[in-house]
């Protein structure tokens, strides 16, 4: 039996579903990826030259590598929490106490994300 299996299972859950919002934020990325494919190839077939034609928002280098950025997003996403998940488990098989520093440290993570997010979608809905 393993012992404190409960937060075992807690930690193996919490790191699946930050893989599975990691796939999803490369399957996004992918998305965006293809669909300015699609609209270059589009405007490619209505314009004799594909650079003539504009399409807002998709035109701004912000919007020709916002796929590959999200793609990115989703594999640090998932090394991350791998990692996380590896020193979860190790805390989790001590038999000592330990202190919430590393908690700190992905609160700022968390907080230095949520701020290039905002600053990234104030900067295409401004464009």
């Amino acid at each position: 039996m393993i012992r404190d299996y409960t937060n075992v299972a807690a930690n193996e859950r919490t790191f699946l579903a930050w893989v599975r919002t990691g796939v999803a934020v490369i399957a996004l990325g992918f998305v965006i990826e293809r669909f300015n494919l699609f609209l270059l190839t589009v405007a490619g077939v209505l314009a004799e030259n594909a650079v003539g034609l504009r399409i807002h928002r998709f035109d701004t280098p912000a919007g020709r590598h916002a796929g590959e950025a999200l793609i990115g997003v989703g594999v640090m996403l998932i090394v991350i929490s791998t990692i996380r998940f590896i020193h979860t488990a190790r805390l989790l098989s001590r038999d000592e106490p330990y202190t919430a520093r590393a908690t700190s440290g992905s609160l700022y993570f968390l907080a230095l994300l949520l701020l290039a997010v905002a600053a990234f979608s104030a900067y295409l809905a401004i464009v």
